[in-house]
């Protein structure tokens, strides 16, 4: 049985929608050492988020960060505002989103579907690195 954690540090990314599965994947060699187990990622974080969805066309962050900034707008009346006019929506759309994922693994690959990634969702314009603890646990391969 292998358990393994780690704390993913994440440069600054821009506010939007931005695919880490590759960087996942290099900060967590355990998983391919996985016959059967799981990925467990959360971010340490109240205004950025954790999103699997399609990898493929490039128009898919830009549409999702158009519709979330549509749900959750800065001009709303918001009460919590000490942080900018930014910190409120980010907290709205982090608790939209959620914390965490996990992931199956088989045969040392994350299960994701064909167009499926791993996105980190930056919510507010001026945000520093991100840190993501990884739990990588499962039987190893034989």
């Amino acid at each position: 049985m292998i358990w393994e954690q780690a704390t993913i540090r994440l440069s600054s990314y821009r506010r939007g929608f931005h695919l880490i599965t590759s960087e996942i994947k290099q900060a967590m060699p355990a998983i391919d050492q996985i016959e059967v187990g799981l990925l467990h990622l959360f971010i340490q974080h109240t205004s950025a988020s954790l999103s699997i969805n399609e990898n493929a066309d490039p128009d898919v962050p830009v549409d999702l960060e158009m519709a979330f900034n549509k749900i959750a707008p800065e001009n709303f009346p918001y009460i919590h505002t000490m942080e900018g006019p930014d910190d409120m929506p980010a907290h709205v759309k982090t608790a939209m989103l959620g914390a965490s994922l996990t992931i199956p693994i088989n045969s040392g690959r994350l299960l994701l579907g064909t167009w499926q990634g791993i996105y980190l969702c930056e919510h507010r314009n001026q945000a520093s690195g991100r840190n993501i603890i990884a739990t990588v646990q499962g039987s190893e391969n034989q």
